[in-house]
């Protein structure tokens, strides 16, 4: 029985994000976090790392609020139709899921879709979402109108990690810009960052560690107000001393009432302690954290209104969530390669012996909660699909990531399908083409599509069958180039040469006048 509930415990306690990263990568120059220039050396291989899909690639300046302008908008009614597809993609896992998806693509008609968007459960690390709003709101509250004051709180306070991180085993990326090492590890006792680096962090990595210390933190700006900083002495005496009420009270003014002043209730949202056992130990709460979809879902639409704690603080927190390094989950969906991504995700999963049962991450068969939010734009940089999702599941035996990237797929293909592109001209490149002129370290990426999709417009326009003119070299497109090839007396392999695209550019030029009163030409 002993071992039985060791194994139960241990299990219980594992919510395990895999390393997911945020914010633009341009950003080391104003916010001092140091890990996201590594992340951009990378992207433009001056040092080694992953490359990033093109929807990650978003300059600092092209991550911004989408519903400014529309300040008064509230959930639709749900859609009965729109709910109705999203009830069909759950399948026999509907009674295990609670989803809300508010498709924001034509912003004239929202659609907003749901299914026991009240379904309620402990959301993880979504709720370290909570934790930046308290550190905003807190520094919003000191610097109503400074906004530059509330910059150099972010930028310069430092941030030493003490007791408060024990335990986790989440791992951080931090780099040294004048070794250029980039180091990936668990957070240790004496680890300096800003405060900045520590959000990041919190809500890039998922580091408990970190919210643990950014919550720390918190409570203290909310104490000490224009007195913060202070010293480290300063701030393990107020720990030591505060009674058990009064730091219960300062946790409710730090990380409750935040919540409620930007119009969340409580009743469907809430972070109710630490995320470490050693700030649950000493910051006793007696609340319980969980989360609703439709709860999560007005969070993200106020965000995106500028109505979370104001517009540089909504801001800010959505470039924190914007996915600039390995996509995760719900994120990790393939159809998402080309879109910006702004995502968190939490999950706990436990286990207990069963016959002809093994555990595994993400399988639990007593409890696999999980737990996504995500603000979906496609194609980066471009306003032809917008959309905010939360999904949360408690699906037992099933890997709860890859059914959430699944998901994710299915929804992203039935908004696609309800956003339709407006028809390109033949011979012309459809307008998302260009999305990759502003990002990041994607000048050759770019270039090659635009090639392909120049060819595949070509080609469109000689009457050959590429499918979707979009730079991308698939079977069509390349059936479509051998069939041109060998027409031509052309070597026939199906590749983008110089040669096939000066021969493409002399036929278009010897094509004779359009004739509107006769059908299209084909290429046989």
């Amino acid at each position: 029985m002993k071992h039985f509930l060791s194994f139960f415990c241990v299990l219980l306690l594992l919510s395990i994000p895999e390393l997911g990263l945020a914010y633009p990568l341009d950003a080391y120059p104003a916010t001092g976090i140091r890990r996201i220039e590594a992340a951009r050396l990378a992207v433009i291989g001056k040092m080694p790392g992953r490359r990033q899909p093109p929807g990650a690639l978003l300059p600092t300046q092209l991550v911004d609020l989408r519903l400014l302008d529309r300040p008064e908008l509230e959930l639709p009614e749900p859609d009965p139709e729109f709910s109705a597809g999203i009830f069909e993609l759950l399948g026999d896992k509907a009674d295990r899921y609670g989803v809300a998806v508010l498709d924001l693509s034509d912003p004239d008609h929202p659609r907003y879709a749901e299914h026991r968007a009240d379904f309620r459960q402990n959301v993880g690390s979504v709720g370290k979402i909570a934790v930046a709003v308290a550190i905003f709101q807190a520094l919003a509250d000191l610097y109503p109108d400074d906004i530059e004051a509330r910059i150099r709180l972010l930028r310069e306070t430092v941030v030493t990690a003490d007791e408060f991180i024990q335990k986790d085993h989440h791992e951080v990326r931090i780099w040294n810009p004048d070794t250029g090492e980039l180091t990936v590890r668990q957070l240790q006792q004496g680890d300096r960052g800003s405060l900045w680096e520590y959000l990041d962090w919190t809500l890039s990595a998922s580091s408990n560690g970190a919210a643990s210390m950014v919550m720390k933190t918190a409570m203290l700006l909310r104490h000490f107000g224009r007195d913060f900083p202070v010293s480290n002495d300063q701030a393990d005496r107020f720990f030591q001393e505060s009674s058990r009420k009064q730091l219960r009270e300062l946790y409710e003014q730090t990380f409750l009432e935040p919540l409620t002043r930007n119009g969340l209730d409580l009743q469907y949202f809430r972070q109710g302690s630490f995320f470490t056992r050693y700030g649950k130990q000493h910051v006793p709460t007696g609340y319980n954290s969980y989360g609703t979809a439709r709860e999560l879902l007005r969070l993200l639409l106020l965000m995106e209104q500028g109505r979370m704690v104001d517009i540089f603080s909504s801001r800010e927190i959505k470039r924190l969530l914007y996915m600039t390094g390995r996509r995760v989950r719900y994120a990790s969906s393939p159809a998402l390669g080309d879109s910006a991504v702004y995502f968190k995700s939490g999950s706990l999963y436990s286990c207990k012996t069963e016959p002809g049962f093994k555990c595994k991450k993400y399988h639990g068969n007593v409890k696999n909660y999980m737990n996504s939010v995500a603000i979906v734009e496609t194609p980066a940089g471009v306003k032809r699909l917008f959309y905010l999702a939360t999904l949360i599941s408690n699906v037992l035996y099933q890997n709860s990531a890859l059914d959430h990237q699944t998901l994710a797929t299915n929804i992203h293909r039935m908004i696609e399908a309800d956003h339709p592109p407006q028809p390109t001209p033949p011979g012309q490149l459809p307008p998302e083409l260009t999305f990759g002129r502003n990002l990041i370290g994607f000048t050759d990426k770019q270039e090659e599509r635009l090639e392909i999709a120049n060819a595949q417009a070509a080609l469109s326009k000689l009457g050959f069958d590429v499918g979707k003119v979009d730079g991308k070299l698939g079977p069509q497109t390349t059936k479509a180039i051998k069939t041109f090839q060998k027409k031509h007396a052309m070597k026939v392999d199906g590749k983008i040469t110089k040669e096939l695209l000066e021969q493409l550019k002399l036929t278009i030029e010897r094509l004779p006048p359009a004739d509107p009163a006769q059908p299209d030409r084909t290429g046989e």
